[in-house]
This record gives C-alpha cells, sequence and structure tokens, in this order.
C-alpha cells in the first residue's frame, strides 16, 4: 500500500543571483507538480526584481517584514500575517525596498516555471 502523503525534508534550493532565498516545497522542481508550487523566500533589503506578467495566480503570505507590489500601477505593502492573491495575466514588480528581509510564503497555481513568468527583459 502507497503512502497517501509525502513529507518534504529536502525542498530545491533555486539558483539565484539577486540575494534572494527560495526553497520550493513542492511544484516543477521538486516533485515534477505542475498543478501547483509552494515555495518559502526571503527577499534581502532593497532587493527587486523585473516587472512580470505570470501566466499563473500567485497567492502571498508575510511571515516576517513586509514587501511591496505594484500591481497595474497601484504599489501595495503587505505586512507579517497579510496575504494576498493576485491573478494571472496582471502586470506585477515584487520587491523588498525596506531595511529589513521579508520572509514569505508563495504559491502559485499552476505551478511556477520560467517559461509562464514572463519577466520584462529577460
Amino acid at each position: 500500500m502507497s503512502k497517501k502523503y509525502q513529507i518534504q525534508k529536502s525542498p530545491f534550493i533555486v539558483p539565484t543571483t539577486d540575494g534572494k532565498l527560495i526553497e520550493e516545497h513542492f511544484g516543477m522542481a521538486t516533485d515534477q507538480n505542475s498543478q501547483i508550487s509552494i515555495a518559502h523566500m526571503i527577499a534581502p533589503p532593497y532587493w527587486s526584481e523585473p516587472f512580470q506578467t505570470p501566466e499563473f495566480d500567485e497567492y502571498t503570505y508575510i511571515i516576517r517584514g513586509k514587501k511591496q507590489f505594484i500591481i497595474d500601477g497601484e504599489k501595495i505593502i503587505l505586512e507579517s500575517g497579510q496575504s494576498i492573491k493576485i491573478e494571472k495575466n496582471t502586470r506585477i514588480q515584487y520587491a523588498n525596498p525596506f531595511d529589513s528581509a521579508c520572509e514569505y510564503l508563495s504559491i502559485c497555481l499552476p505551478a511556477f516555471t520560467m517559461e509562464a513568468v514572463h519577466r520584462e527583459g529577460e
């Protein structure tokens, strides 16, 4: 009889060049799940990404610190304990323009892929 659960003890550490920690617990890089990705992230102070228009819904839950979102030109700042859902095909920029790191969880439906994120300039 097969197990009806899977414990993730060794998430995939996504290589980055901007100081951001990305630990994918479930998703394409970890268990080839194309339906959902779940990642734990720590964005360093003064970090930002290019604008993007993903083909997936993204849910973000802030564990510690603050994170800035620019969504269709509107600036939103979330703090510890707050969460947001951003619908697919929405132009967004993620950033941490603050003095301390931001720790958060990100869930993408369907799963995050570089082909589906559509970062500008890449």
